[in-house]
């Protein structure tokens, strides 16, 4: 049974909730968008046909307020919930409250978000269904003694996980028994202080993993297809920063079996509507499920971009009751695409947020780019939720096109009042190793240093990348007159992101102070995406 979805509350905010309402206003939707007031006046309130206001600037009195969210949905008369990623897009609890009000919940049911949410839980169901899972504790751990004989099966070394989490929270490396209590207990620590859950669970360290993740879409009459992967390998603290589809790591065959095993996952769990299941493949090419998100992801652009397919418009058609309209072998994928999320952030700094006011936003454009973005020039850079400023996406017919229109992007942007990651997402895209495909998660920590260190150069064409990588930074105005030259055969990795005083230098070389104690503050990750 089909249901007529006219008007569509968006329980999020920033690029997402202007990016849902962009195909609402397509489809002929009413859109309503919600608010804290620190967002009062960012571009999803404007956009939207109405907006109303939820609460002081904290997510937890504002965009994770569930009793409030749907006390504004009946108000304003709202068919369906959207919650975008991130807040409450996976909270189990949230999708029961919309359903049982008799709105339509744009997402998995609530029963797959419980399978899926809890990490022990979800390795047990995927192991039964089949899919290959990493090796690790047979659920969560809380004895140390207990987590040291595990390690000892396992072997190390071993990852430490939040049993209820992700997103790099609650978690540690461990490669020796000696380092293992002291680590045991910060990751249990954090997880308690991330997520209210103090679990945590053991897995098989690997090395040199790729991170691949397969997009999937199901309707609730069994049908299930997959949109292709994305390889999301490029990350700091666990966090993606680059991601590209096709990946150039998998053939046809190792490409058809994971699909395949995707497609499996997601009917393990009864899944409907958009989902990804997430991967690690090892140097052997062995992959192993790591977590289903159950969402909307981040990059999901980068899928639109290859299958010419709007995901939120497919979200909205089966969580409506339509049948998806395409079988697998009808659809078709072209090109190659990437995404860079640009953060506000101090890579000189640890990659620590940085907040203020954008006091200049001058946006990329051209053939083949694409800029979902929740903030404008004058708008502020919040304490309060995740240093996301946009995704820049970019399309091509092959990966060598792909990379040079995201290259010269990125030399586009002009950005002054916080610090960015641009200059790392340049550093990526200009690196032998990324051109060459041979990176992995691990890439960020061996190859990138802050500013006031070096990479060392080796053969001519990493001279040649960080030569390329330094014009870069002096066309952007980023190398500071004071700057002492780098010694021979380094360069140092600064930009506009990151001046030592913490200024942003634009073209015209000035730069406008950010507070360095503003960037240290606890919850800065509430509701982070």
């Amino acid at each position: 049974m089909t249901t007529a979805i006219r008007s569509v509350l968006i329980a999020n905010r920033g690029e997402i909730a202007a990016r849902i309402i962009r195909t609402c206003r397509e489809l002929g939707i009413r859109s309503i968008a919600v608010y804290s007031d620190a967002d009062r006046v960012i571009p999803h309130v404007r956009y939207a046909d109405e907006a109303y206001r939820l609460g002081p600037p904290p997510s937890r009195e504002s965009y994770l307020l569930m009793d409030r969210i749907l006390e504004i949905a009946h108000a304003a008369g709202a068919d369906a919930i959207h919650p975008g990623y991130g807040f409450l897009s996976e909270n189990a609890q949230f999708a029961e409250k919309v359903a049982a009000s008799g709105i339509v919940w744009i997402g998995p049911p609530a029963s797959a978000i419980k399978a899926m949410g809890d990490k022990t839980s979800a390795r047990a169901l995927m192991a039964r269904a089949g899919v290959p899972t990493v090796p690790g504790s047979d659920g969560p751990v809380s004895d140390t003694q207990d987590a040291l004989r595990a390690c000892t099966q396992i072997g190390f070394p071993v990852l430490i996980k939040a049993a209820a989490g992700g997103g790099g929270k609650g978690m540690r490396v461990v490669r020796t028994a000696e380092e293992f209590p002291s680590l045991f207990e910060q990751a249990q620590s954090e997880a308690r202080s991330a997520f209210g859950d103090a679990r945590v669970y053991l897995e098989r360290y690997l090395d040199e993993p790729r991170h691949i993740e397969f997009q999937i879409l199901a309707d609730a009459f069994g049908n299930v297809v997959h949109l292709g992967e994305r390889e999301c390998s490029i990350q700091r603290r666990h966090q993606k920063i680059v991601e590209e589809s096709p990946s150039v790591l998998l053939d046809d065959a190792l490409r058809k079996r994971m699909a395949e095993t995707a497609i499996a996952a997601a009917r393990a769990c009864g899944y409907v509507n958009a989902g990804t299941i997430e991967f690690l493949v090892d140097r052997e090419k062995r992959f192993y499920f790591l977590e289903m998100n159950t969402r909307l992801q981040v990059e999901h652009p980068v899928t639109e971009a290859r299958t010419g397919i709007d995901l939120v418009k497919a979200q909205l058609h089966v969580a409506a009751g339509g049948r998806l309209p395409w079988t697998q072998e009808e659809l078709s994928f072209s090109g190659h695409a990437i995404e860079c999320r640009i953060c506000a952030e101090d890579p000189s700094g640890d990659f620590l947020p940085s907040t203020g006011t954008l006091t200049r936003l001058r946006a990329p454009g051209g053939p083949g780019i694409r800029e979902d973005r929740g903030i404008e020039e004058g708008g502020e850079v919040s304490v309060y939720y995740d240093s996301l400023i946009a995704k820049l996406v970019a399309w091509a017919p092959d990966r060598e096109q792909a990379i040079a229109r995201m290259a010269r992007a990125l030399r586009e942007y002009d950005i002054a009042g916080v610090s960015t990651n641009i200059p790392v997402c340049a550093f990526v895209l200009r690196h032998p190793a990324f051109l060459r495909g041979a990176y992995d998660t691990g890439f960020i920590g061996t190859h990138f240093r802050p500013e006031g260190s070096a990479v060392e150069t080796g053969d001519a064409e990493r001279e040649k990348a960080l030569a390329i990588l330094c014009a870069w930074m002096e066309h952007g105005g980023a190398l500071r007159k004071d700057q002492k030259a780098s010694a021979p055969g380094t360069v140092p990795v600064s930009a506009h992101a990151g001046a030592p005083d913490h200024t942003v230098a634009g073209r015209n070389g000035r730069g406008t102070p950010t507070s360095w104690k503003a960037r240290r503050f606890a919850g800065f990750r509430d509701g982070a995406k």
